[in-house]
């Protein structure tokens, strides 16, 4: 199963929330307070997301965080390595030497193309996308969709 984890879920929060009200500067505890996400736990995330170039933080009494960049350029490929480092399905997307197989396999070329299309689909979504509400129509077709699917597994 291919799952994010606590971490990159609750950044993309933090990062919406932000985003939502993108000229403003907030406080950390403003953030943890309007998110539910407690205080060390937003503070982790914040310092990561500077080192990560997708914030700016301010010192002093009248400081805190901003979006480094409009909400509409920064994708979520970016928002998930920033927490979670490079996108790799396996560990030869990343490095050869990470796999005792590499030299003989006959799929890594395979793997790298199927990383290479997750990882442009997540480059093609942006945190203004996240934002942006589902239009009613949109809710009901994946409701509708979703029921049928369901119940093929029980």
């Amino acid at each position: 199963m291919l799952r994010l984890s606590k971490l990159t879920d609750y950044a993309t929060v933090i990062l919406s929330f932000m985003a939502s009200d993108s000229g403003t500067i907030h406080a950390a505890m403003e953030i943890a307070s309007a998110t539910g996400i407690a205080l060390p736990t937003v503070s982790k995330i914040l310092k990561q997301l500077v080192n990560a170039n997708l914030l700016m933080s301010t010192r002093g009494a009248k400081g805190g965080y901003t979006l480094a960049r409009t909400p509409d350029k920064i994708s979520l490929a970016t928002m998930i390595t920033a927490l979670e480092g490079p996108i790799a399905l396996t560990e030869c997307s990343i490095s050869q030497q990470a796999c005792g197989q590499a030299t003989g396999c006959g799929i890594r070329g395979n793997w790298h193309l199927i990383n290479q299309t997750i990882h442009n689909a997540l480059e093609s979504v942006t945190l203004a996308d996240m934002i942006r509400p589902i239009p009613a129509k949109d809710a009901a077709w994946k409701q509708e969709t979703l029921i049928p699917i369901a119940s093929l597994y029980r």
